[in-house]
């Protein structure tokens, strides 16, 4: 199976996002949109794994959510990888709670190494992947302006995280369909000593 960890976007996120996309097709038309039903932002990538490790999986989100209660987060830029001016992908980046994103990450990244698995260990960067581009590709300096006026244009409202998601990725037809295989709960009576970012 091939397993990710992900925070889901909601609907009314998605719509939000889709108008993003919308406007970043007309500012570099080659972009590539990811399916807004795909939405999501990742905190931990696992990739092929046997599908009897599904339940430690579970059990090391939960050990990674506890005393973490429901937190905020706010789309509010738009960067890519590896950076914006030659991106392959494009994201956008949050604001907010961070900081409890951040600590969630670490203790999954902790709990899956204890499983013998090897997540990755580049900086953690919260983001929701919104679109792809193939070849060398060059942002010009008026592409750059536009996409930051849109960001500045657009309204997000904030996106209440209440349980942290295992999903598995599914092959299909040259695409991937995400199936969730457990939701973990965030505790209402939960509390932790971290600020807003």
């Amino acid at each position: 199976m091939r397993y990710f960890i992900a925070l889901e976007i909601p609907e009314e996120s998605k719509h939000e996002l889709k108008a993003v996309q919308r406007e970043i097709e007309q500012i570099i038309p080659q972009v590539r949109i990811t399916n807004s039903e795909k939405l999501h932002l990742t905190i931990a990538f696992i990739g092929e794994q046997p599908e009897k490790l599904k339940d430690r999986i579970v059990q090391v989100i939960a050990q990674a959510t506890s005393e973490i209660p429901p937190f905020s987060i706010t789309p509010a830029y738009i960067d890519g990888f590896p950076h914006l001016h030659t991106a392959h992908t494009f994201w956008v980046g949050v604001k907010g709670d961070i900081d409890k994103l951040v600590i969630i990450e670490e203790r999954i990244k902790d709990g899956l190494i204890g499983l013998g698995l090897d997540p990755d260990d580049r900086r953690y960067v919260p983001h929701i992947a919104i679109g792809k581009i193939s070849g060398d590709f060059q942002l010009q300096p008026e592409q750059e302006a536009k996409l930051q006026e849109m960001m500045v244009r657009n309204s997000f409202e904030p996106i209440h995280i209440s349980s942290i998601k295992l999903f598995e990725s599914i092959p299909e037809e040259g695409f991937h369909r995400h199936n969730t295989l457990a939701e973990v709960a965030l505790s209402p009576e939960s509390s932790i000593g971290v600020s807003s970012a």
